[in-house]
């Protein structure tokens, strides 16, 4: 995407290398504070109502705030979040993960702000997981250290469930799944629907193609 290209040129500048280690360093803070205190995730969480009042800091906190309790599975996560992470910024570069990873949390506020979503964070970590579904399809992981599984399952799964709720529920709360999922819209949406169009073209040829020796003759003139 040339837009992309020209932006980088501009803005590269403030590109954060290793900005997933980084996320995935805070977030294993923030699980053992509240592992100490569990109300201080009330502090942290994104809350509109309480933005407005003045707790700011609730913008960038919820980022980091874990939706588990359990050892076991933040260790799951913050391995595998740093898992993508290093495998997203070697296809993209540093600056590009960073514009993807902060236009998702923009959308990701402006869904709990104007559609009053409670996604919280795991919208924006799920985006990120479909990017590096799109760039590694084929990569393997073991569930629970045991079940191999394509890291492209996973995701059109995880799709399945997204879109079955998109059709089952309110129209805000779709178009707070939209506002959540625009870092990965403005990213691939162009490469899908160019995608689609090209296997229409494709599927519409089918039986209108031959080889050399079978292209359809001419009559010839009758004498």
């Amino acid at each position: 995407m040339a837009w992309l290209d020209k932006l980088e040129r501009r803005l590269g500048f403030l590109a954060v290398p290793g900005l997933m280690r980084i996320v995935v360093g805070l977030t294993a803070l923030v699980f053992m504070l509240v592992r100490l205190n569990p109300d201080f995730r009330f502090v942290l969480d994104l809350d509109p109502a309480r933005v407005l009042h003045g707790e700011v800091w609730r913008l960038v906190t919820y980022i980091f705030l874990p939706q588990t309790a359990s050892f076991l599975w933040i260790i799951l996560f913050l391995w595998f979040l740093w898992f993508i992470g290093d495998g997203l910024e070697q296809a993209w570069g540093a600056f590009r993960l960073t514009l993807y990873f902060f236009v998702g949390v923009i959308g990701t506020t402006a869904a709990a702000f104007f559609f009053g979503a409670r996604f919280s964070n795991s919208m924006l970590f799920a985006s990120l997981f479909y990017a590096f579904a799109r760039f590694y399809p084929d990569q393997v992981i073991y569930i629970l250290f045991i079940l191999p599984v394509k890291i492209k399952w996973l995701a059109w799964v995880s799709a399945a469930f997204l879109l079955f709720g998109f059709f089952i529920n309110s129209n805000s709360y779709r178009m707070a799944l939209v506002a959540a999922f625009v870092n990965y819209l403005i990213f691939f949406g162009p490469e899908i629907v160019y995608e689609a169009r090209h296997r229409g073209d494709v599927s519409s040829r089918d039986g209108e193609e031959y080889c050399m020796a079978h292209l359809p003759r001419a009559e010839s003139p009758a004498r």
